[in-house]
């Protein structure tokens, strides 16, 4: 059975770090890809940013590009968000994804539960 679990959310002050950590069990080992997307109350889910992990090739939206960076380790089954120069707009519950490739997770991907990250001062 597919689990992912993540995990690292808190609260952090305007430009604070967080790193966000997404155990994956179930998949076959290195042939999914793994993404986080975010909630914000009353607002749209949106992508985030999204892993092959069998070719490490990442990709970013544009609202985190720069600030934000994903990364694997296939040895533990791990995905990390880290997460830099935060904003109170980054507030949202933040959910791990993964699936067969990065452009069906929002639709076609198993969830974990969510993380909340809280962005104030």
């Amino acid at each position: 059975q597919v689990q992912l679990v993540e995990s690292g959310g808190g609260l952090v002050q305007p430009g604070g770090s967080l790193r966000l950590s997404c155990v994956v069990s179930g998949f076959t080992k290195n042939t999914r890809d793994i993404g986080w997307f975010r909630q914000a109350p009353g607002k749209v889910r949106e992508g985030v940013a999204c892993i092959n992990r069998r070719d490490n090739k990442t990709y970013h939206s544009e609202a985190v590009k720069g600030r934000f960076t994903i990364s694997g380790d296939n040895a533990r089954n791990t995905v990390y968000l880290q997460m830099t120069s935060l904003k109170p707009v980054d507030t949202a519950v933040y959910y791990c994804v993964g699936g067969d490739n990065c452009d069906t997770l929002a639709t076609e991907g198993s969830w974990g539960q969510g993380t909340q990250v809280t962005v104030s001062s």
